[in-house]
């Protein structure tokens, strides 16, 4: 009888079982914030010079770039991620408790952020679909589980949830636009940005952020 090491399809499962646990995927990563720098360092940005406040959006519309933040391809269930960043350069705080964020297309479409509750409904409609048509035969099928706790983590962490700028500080988060059925959704599009108010209460003027500055960006050459 042959012993199991000269048996090379068992030495084959041997050297399997060893080396299995490195050759699993790791644990999805965490979700980790992307640095939030000034505002005026974004191409597409606007600033009121009165108030010294300026506001940046910085689209995650490529893949290559979405993967380097988030676990979860948002782009192919029609969810548009930009990167909100709020600068104050002034000795007064700027509150937001009544901003509206509106992201406006070439063709006047006017779309709001999406609410964790509307993106959790979307993400489960897509992983209903990838279970495939019904089959006529009434096979036990498997329990769909809906959204994982870490892409719940993931959406709940990464919204953008400041109430104010501090005086020389910045604040910044993710918004969520459902361009789902849109083409090219950020060109000719505008993102308005109104109700800020400063540390007197008065609302200051809105701000309009063309996306042409984004996509039409040219990083300089060194």
């Amino acid at each position: 009888m042959m012993t199991p090491m000269r048996n090379p399809l068992l030495s084959a499962i041997l050297i399997l079982l060893v080396t299995l646990p490195s050759a699993l995927p790791a644990k999805d990563k965490a979700y980790s914030a992307p640095r939030a720098y000034n505002a005026k360092t974004y191409p597409a940005h606007e600033t009121d010079e009165n108030a010294k406040v300026s506001i940046a959006a910085d689209p995650y519309d490529m893949p290559d770039k979405s993967a380097q933040v988030f676990t979860v391809n948002y782009q192919s269930v029609g969810l548009l991620p930009i990167y909100m960043i709020f600068t104050n350069d002034g000795d007064q705080p700027i509150s937001l408790g009544n901003m509206h964020v509106t992201l406006i297309t070439k063709k006047r479409v006017k779309i709001s952020p999406s609410r964790p509750d509307d993106m959790y409904r979307r993400l489960t409609r897509a992983t209903l679909r990838t279970e495939g048509p019904s089959l006529p035969i009434p096979f036990p099928r498997k329990k769909n589980k809906g959204i994982s706790q870490d892409t719940r983590d993931e959406v709940e962490g990464s919204q953008f949830m400041a109430k104010a700028v501090e005086p020389h500080g910045t604040q910044a988060g993710f918004m969520f636009f459902d361009v789902q059925g849109i083409d090219n959704p950020l060109a000719g599009a505008k993102l308005e940005i109104t109700g800020l108010m400063d540390g007197k209460g008065n609302e200051l003027f809105y701000f309009e952020i063309p996306m042409e500055k984004y996509l039409g960006y040219q990083p300089l050459k060194p």
